[in-house]
């Protein structure tokens, strides 16, 4: 396995018509980027029907580092990132949204909150110094109110836990992968969730929620609010059976 110091992780699924402008402000961050070390970008077309994939790789073949990874048929938010997670060789592990929810410019930023002691930094709009941009009210409704409930369950001092744009050290990834079992956007709260019952350091980076700029939302919302639900429950669950955290986590 050749190793590098970033992998960047963009799941895609029908996002033909936004394909373009991904790759120019990918272009665009790129040498701030490079600045750090050796970037890996991954790309996860989870079974388009609308040629997303052929159309990544014609926009990206002559990219200085990158994959191409395709599913034969759509699997869910969770399984790219899963596909995704299996390709990546960094040190340090980006996952972000394709349709520009949070620019690909704010990753510098992001990594900056990545300092020594730190092994997680979310993007958090709901933190107070975050905010919500055109953001339909009933998705910040069912969003927001998720994280409320996580925050009770788990660590008030964490404001959002549904946010895609995350940077997390190798080490995490390879300590929680056990314990990310779902195929839809619940992942992407488990892979917050997990490390902090693992007792890892988390660090917020309070930035804006944006309306996506290109394509549509392929969240299904009743699915999404049952999910978490159960997955609740569950976390209730292992709490009642008094599950210990192998670290103390804490807040930067």
């Amino acid at each position: 396995m050749t190793t590098c110091d970033l992998s960047v992780i963009i799941p895609c699924y029908n996002e033909a018509e936004g394909v373009a402008t991904m790759y120019e402000r990918l272009a665009e961050v790129l040498p701030a980027l490079c600045e750090r070390g050796k970037v890996e970008l991954v790309l996860v077309d989870d079974g388009s029907l609308d040629g997303t994939g052929d159309l990544l790789a014609q926009a990206f073949g002559a990219w200085p580092e990158v994959v191409i990874a395709r599913h034969e048929r759509n699997l869910g938010l969770g399984a790219a990132l899963r596909t995704g997670l299996a390709h990546a060789h960094g040190d340090i592990i980006v996952t972000t949204d394709s349709d520009g929810t949070y620019p690909f410019t704010h990753i510098p930023t992001l990594l900056s909150y990545l300092k020594p002691g730190i092994d997680v930094v979310t993007a958090s709009p709901y933190h107070p110094g975050g905010g919500i941009a055109n953001v339909p009210a009933y998705r910040i409704f069912i969003s927001k109110g998720a994280s409320l409930l996580y925050r009770i369950l788990l660590d008030w001092r964490v404001h959002t836990y549904t946010a895609l744009f995350r940077a997390y050290r190798r080490e995490v990834i390879e300590t929680i992968t056990p314990r990310i079992t779902h195929d839809g956007f619940l992942m992407v709260t488990q892979m917050l969730v997990e490390p902090i019952m693992a007792g890892y350091r988390i660090a917020e980076y309070p930035t804006i929620l944006q309306v996506r700029q290109t394509g549509s939302s392929k969240a299904r919302l009743v699915r999404i609010t049952k999910t978490h639900l159960r997955y609740m429950a569950s976390l209730i669950g292992r709490k009642l059976r008094g599950e210990r955290h192998s670290k103390t986590a804490k807040m930067r």
